[in-house]
């Protein structure tokens, strides 16, 4: 089931997270989120409208997915930056897909025109998860990041809705 997230779900929500900073290039965070501050972004994304989304199974929240400003200036207000993430045990159920869908579906609902996909490389899941969706591939910013003392690409998805 898809539902609206709400701050009693941060904990599980940081717990996720953190396997992507500790053991992944996917987030380029190097330290670990608590629920607090989990909760601050929850928080922080809800009182401007944005869709943050879960996906719960059997009472267990399985991933999540909302899109957060991509730039600060207010003229980008009509562009937005997508985030999915699913419990480490859960890939290849199609979760992120349906995640995936259900942000697109709610992000036009808002009137949002475009949104931006963020993706370090290599991660052809993502890459194949935003073809899927028909993003455009618009650009790869080279060696912009750096973590498990690595210089990482970045490239830059786009879907116009």
């Amino acid at each position: 089931m898809i539902r609206n997230v709400t701050v009693a779900d941060a904990k599980r929500i940081a717990d996720i997270y953190n396997y992507y900073i500790k053991d992944t290039i996917i987030t380029f965070e190097y330290d670990l989120v608590s629920e607090e501050e989990m909760m601050r972004r929850i928080e922080k994304i809800n009182k401007k409208g944005f869709p943050f989304i879960v996906y719960e199974a059997n009472g267990n929240v399985e991933g999540y997915a909302y899109v957060s400003n991509w730039r600060e200036r207010i003229a980008y207000d009509i562009t937005l930056e997508t985030s999915v993430y699913l419990d480490e045990n859960t890939h290849g159920k199609g979760l992120g897909s349906i995640l995936y869908q259900e942000l697109i579906d709610r992000s036009r609902i808002i009137g949002i025109h475009s949104l931006i996909g963020v993706v370090s490389l290599p991660n052809p899941e993502s890459q194949k998860l935003h073809k899927k969706f028909n993003f455009d591939l618009v650009g790869c910013f080279k060696e912009s990041g750096i973590k498990f003392d690595k210089l990482i690409d970045v490239e830059f998805w786009q879907l116009i809705l």
